[in-house]
């Protein structure tokens, strides 16, 4: 890769960063892009340098310039020392998980987390002889009574990607260290255009890059970033399990990137229209995003993160399954599906009591995320108008 202060004669803005990081068409015969990659065998010319492995790719597992060329771009976005493209946003977690604790920890979990993660806790972890406790996400510097001898990490969502809690990272990344634990975000909601999480003291930043940074809902991907203190650790496990990131699917992330800062003011431009209209609709109880200053954490919002996702949630009136239903098949916009972060709008009731143990979901009413696309915005309050129209019908 072209080495950033032979390009940037000063710091570049963040636009201009996603365009130039991370390619080198001089390397690639001009191309603009860095192409596709595919392979596993790499050839080595000498005895000597297969017996030195000082050649710059040893082995396909290991990564490509395909690769290499996503990881340097997130790298830079986060401003941490390595980052590592793997195949999903869970083996981000588990691959930091794993890399942090050993048999006889703990680690604590936002109740609020990523619940995929929480079931490789309660599961996975659990078999290793590693206990998992959960926090409030509300906790702040709280956190530092629940930090016991074998606690060696914490995992955080900010905001968690149900109920929109915002944690305060400093606090906890101070009291994770006092007591000799790491501190691992997930960072994958504002993305590192508006949150940077190593900057507040984390020391590893999650994100399922399948979300914002391929932006296409086209392909699964995740990345690790890391400080220098953590990144061997996060290095050996990586490679230990044999995660990795096909050239096919590292080319799709990368190209998602390049359009990265255009689609992230987009996404929130939307959402933060269509959920301050939301709050003037008579059938919606509450609209849970940061960015609002309704929004209980507001002020920690505002303190450390510069712009809000796509992603948020609200709350309707109670009704019975039958309204849920009426509201939701018949949407001609919004879709029902499990992620988020593309170009279509999506819709999806939720029930987080599921998977809380310590902060109870106690709103009587029914819970949607919805993740705005790049559809007219009027086209998609009318989806949503008559959706509540329907919602209350069949009450």
């Amino acid at each position: 890769m072209t080495d950033p202060s032979a390009v940037f004669s000063a710091t570049p803005s963040v636009e201009t960063l996603l365009t130039h990081e991370g390619r080198s068409p001089d390397d690639q015969f001009g191309f603009v892009n860095t192409p596709v990659y595919r392979g596993s065998t790499v050839l080595f010319k000498t005895l000597d340098d297969i017996e030195t492995q000082q050649q710059r790719y040893l082995y396909g597992r290991a990564g490509n310039p395909t690769t290499e060329s996503v990881e340097t771009v997130v790298n830079a976005l986060e401003g941490g020392f390595k980052t590592k493209l793997v195949p999903s946003g869970l083996a981000a977690i588990t691959i930091a998980l794993l890399a942090c604790l050993k048999t006889g920890d703990e680690v604590l979990i936002s109740d609020s987390a990523y619940e995929p993660g929480r079931v490789f806790a309660d599961g996975f972890l659990t078999q290793m002889g590693i206990s998992a406790r959960y926090y409030d996400p509300r906790i702040g510097a709280g956190i530092a009574e629940l930090m016991q001898p074998n606690t060696k990490a914490v995992l955080a969502e900010s905001p968690g990607s149900l109920t929109f809690e915002i944690q305060d990272i400093p606090a906890i990344a101070a009291a994770a260290h006092t007591h000799g634990a790491r501190l691992i975000v997930d960072n994958s909601w504002a993305s590192p255009l508006y949150h940077q999480p190593l900057k507040l003291g984390a020391d590893i930043v999650v994100h399922a890059g399948t979300k914002m940074f391929v932006g296409h809902s086209d392909a699964l991907a995740g990345t690790i970033t890391t400080t220098e203190e953590a990144w061997a650790d996060v290095a050996r496990v990586r490679a230990l399990l044999g995660f990795f990131t096909s050239g096919d699917d590292a080319y799709l992330v990368g190209r998602g990137l390049k359009t990265l800062a255009i689609r992230m003011a987009a996404h929130q431009q939307r959402a933060l229209e269509i959920a301050t209209w939301l709050e003037q609709q008579s059938e919606v109880v509450e609209v849970i995003h940061p960015a609002l200053p309704s929004h209980p954490d507001h002020a920690l919002w505002k303190r450390d993160f510069t712009g809000s996702g796509s992603l948020f949630a609200f709350v309707l009136a109670p009704a019975p399954r039958a309204s849920v239903a009426a509201f939701v098949d018949n949407m001609r916009l919004f879709s029902m599906g499990y992620s988020w972060g593309g170009y279509e709008s999506l819709c999806l009731p939720v029930k987080p009591g599921k998977a809380r143990t310590i902060t109870p979901w106690t709103h009587e009413g029914n819970l949607f995320r919805v993740h705005i696309g790049l559809e007219g915005v009027d086209d998609l309050k009318r989806d949503l108008a008559e959706g509540f129209a329907r919602y209350a019908q069949a009450r």
